[in-house]
């Protein structure tokens, strides 16, 4: 149980947090909505969390009432980390404020595994955070990240759906994804234009080595910078041709059809040629 702690209404507006289109922020204030996506990270028994962009506390008081052996709140908006700040005086032993871009941070420096990270993230920076996070695959437990809904579907999506693209399959090919929670954007304030959506990530327990996911994000940005090129086409700067012969897959086909493991096998074949050029 937390201690009484003032409302978050009086400390925005102690404070003159309003939240800033130019930050991305849009904050979670009802109680009861960040209780239940801090339980959507599974146990925290032992485990050191991480939240990006806490903004006025809400999901952080969350976080604190969990059994989470330490929670690290990084935060860019000075604004926010005044008021951060503050809470952390009444957690002192649990709660660290780090003042920083989490998009320049290495956040795997800032607590000791096992990692979790659980955060209402900045949409406007949300997709490049996580493929940063997905090249650290082995430094994290469990990630459950809110994003706008559309980009939580993309990151979701099976092949031959309409939002699978290269997102999806570098989440996927890294991690276990699903979607685990849905929210309108009255649940924020200031209202967003759109749905929301917490998705699930949990790094598989065998990561790609860093040559060959960087070969993956070549391949999957050839592949579906393109879409509506087959992929003798849109992989022609590759190499696609041999990359397709040695994989097997049929130069005809266009990305959306393909599965995250012909995608691993077309970046092992590019992964390779490079090698030996």
């Amino acid at each position: 149980m937390l201690p009484q702690l003032e409302s978050l209404s009086a400390v925005i507006s102690r404070h003159g947090l309003d939240a800033r289109k130019a930050l991305g922020q849009h904050f979670l204030l009802d109680p009861d909505i960040t209780t239940r996506i801090a339980s959507l990270a599974g146990s925290l028994v032992g485990r050191h969390v991480i939240e990006v962009g806490p903004g006025p506390g809400g999901l952080t008081r969350a976080l604190l009432a969990t059994p989470a052996e330490s929670v690290t709140a990084v935060e860019l908006d000075s604004r926010a980390v005044a008021v951060i700040s503050e809470l952390a005086t009444v957690f002192p032993t649990r709660l660290t404020v780090v003042e920083a871009d989490a998009l320049k941070q290495d956040l795997t420096q800032l607590c000791p595994a096992p990692r979790h990270i659980v955060a209402n993230l900045p949409y406007n920076v949300a997709t490049p955070m996580l493929i940063g996070w997905l090249r650290q695959g082995l430094a994290w437990e469990r990630l459950t990240l809110m994003f706008q809904l559309e980009v939580a579907e993309r990151i979701c999506a099976a092949p031959g759906s309409d939002h699978y693209g290269r997102l999806g399959v570098l989440a996927q090919w890294c991690a276990q994804c699903a979607i685990v929670m849905k929210l309108p954007p009255g649940a924020f304030s200031p209202p967003p234009a759109v749905w929301s959506a917490v998705a699930s990530i949990i790094p598989h327990a065998e990561q790609p080595e860093p040559a060959l996911f960087k070969a993956m994000e070549r391949v999957t940005a050839a592949a579906f910078g393109q879409r509506r090129k087959m992929l003798r086409g849109s992989l022609k700067s590759l190499n696609g041709e041999v990359l397709l012969a040695e994989t097997g897959i049929d130069g005809t086909r266009r990305a959306e059809t393909l599965t995250i493991a012909e995608f691993d096998l077309l970046a092992k074949a590019h992964l390779s040629l490079c090698r030996k050029n």
